[in-house]
């Protein structure tokens, strides 16, 4: 282990871990990929947000909803400011990612894509990212292109480059491999995209709560996340797009709340983002939400990428010296090692290693196709937080050297 390495793991993460209630002592949490712990600011906000603070949002006429408004749309704003939307109007907020790639494709694509058209997509995508376009493929008559991986397992973008099309008008990827950890050339994909007259939509749940987003820079057209892989919420997450294509793009539910008047003759609707945002809001999810991104500036993405990339390198390092394991992406992977061990399936390796209290995620991580690319029926993920320590890596690897014990 390198000096900046050492300091990394042993030093910075303390102050951190104290935040974190849900970290308790003995317990090394390795599943932040899946949803991540929660600080106690994120806590505080969201018990106020349901105690002395609550009531509706753009509703009532008294002092506490007028306030609630206030606070939510507030929320809104450090949204956009997070990720450099060029205004709180490109923000809608959706129940989690899942939704909201699911606006995109039944409110614009399922309006914009007509039978001839094709969708590009990648062999690392999760099931949300692929699921939805198919449905509207089957719906309008279009057709889907997967994009090949690299050796290391990145999105092959010279393969994208030589096989899209002008008939290509959507491409949806993700920023960062929920499996693998590799990280997408976003631009290079965007002017990829663009240049054939495709639209991009980016799929950030792995990439906001390690990296810095900025989707002015990134030049993509829709950016999705939720709110729970970011310290914040289950239930809410955040749909970034163009205001261009939100004003063009149909209601997908109505309701409350999403319209302009109604009539028995005629609805008309209102303007976006609340032409989007049928019903009662999950307002302290939007609470929740704003505190966790206060949060994660607080600590600097730069620190916890800093600390996640160490603790990524120390692992794979480990891992490599025993012969039976199998490691996948890159080696530079964001805060996420996969891997598997000969002849063990990844749920005993799970169990094995929650008996030495370890928590880790096996199984096919709602990526089967990429599973089928890798060979493999299901892995065993590591994947770390803000809160990770050395401790969490020395307790990982004695799990694992247990196991090949166990299992011969």
């Amino acid at each position: 282990m390198n000096a900046t390495n050492a300091v990394l793991l042993s030093e910075a993460p303390h102050s951190i871990r104290a935040d974190f209630p849900g970290i308790t002592p003995g317990w090394h949490y390795l599943d932040s990929a899946v949803t991540a712990q929660k600080p106690q600011s994120v806590i505080d906000a969201i018990a106020r947000g349901y105690g002395p603070d609550y009531a509706s949002v753009h509703r009532g006429v008294y002092q506490r909803s007028a306030n609630m408004t206030l606070a939510y749309e507030a929320a809104r704003r450090r949204v956009a400011g997070f990720i450099n939307a060029a205004s709180e109007n490109e923000i809608v907020f959706v129940r989690g990612a899942t939704e909201g790639i699911n606006l995109v494709a039944h409110s614009w694509a399922a309006e914009q894509l007509k039978a001839g058209d094709r969708i590009l997509m990648s062999q690392l995508e999760h099931h949300s990212n692929i699921v939805p376009w198919q449905l509207v493929a089957e719906r309008v008559g279009a057709q889907i292109d997967v994009i090949p991986l690299t050796e290391d397992h990145r999105i092959d973008l010279d393969a994208m480059a030589a096989m899209i099309t002008p008939a290509h008008k959507l491409v949806a990827l993700a920023h960062v491999s929920n499996v693998l950890g590799s990280v997408l050339e976003c631009r290079r994909a965007a002017d990829i995209a663009h240049g054939v007259g495709a639209k991009i939509l980016l799929d950030g749940c792995q990439a906001v709560p390690r990296i810095a987003v900025d989707v002015q820079a990134l030049d993509c057209d829709f950016y999705v996340f939720s709110a729970h892989k970011l310290y914040g919420p289950t239930g809410i997450g955040v749909l970034w797009a163009r205001a261009a294509l939100l004003e063009a793009m149909p209601p997908w539910q109505g309701g409350g709340a999403m319209i302009d008047r109604v009539s028995f003759e005629k609805t008309t609707y209102a303007p976006p983002p609340g032409r989007f945002e049928a019903g009662t809001p999950h307002i302290v999810g939007a609470l929740g939400l704003h505190a966790a991104i206060d949060y994660v500036e607080s600590v600097g993405l730069d620190r916890i990428h800093a600390i996640e990339t160490a603790l990524v390198r120390e692992t794979r390092e480990a891992l490599s010296q025993i012969n039976s394991v199998r490691l996948f992406g890159p080696e530079d992977s964001a805060g996420i090692v996969s891997f598997v061990i000969e002849g063990v399936h990844p749920h005993d390796i799970g169990t094995i290693l929650d008996e030495a209290g370890v928590a880790i995620r096996a199984g096919h991580h709602c990526a089967q196709p990429l599973m089928a690319v890798l060979g493999v029926e299901a892995t065993a993920r590591a994947s770390f937080g803000a809160y990770s320590d050395a401790s969490d890596v020395a307790a990982l690897i004695k799990g694992i050297e247990r196991v090949t014990r166990i299992f011969g």
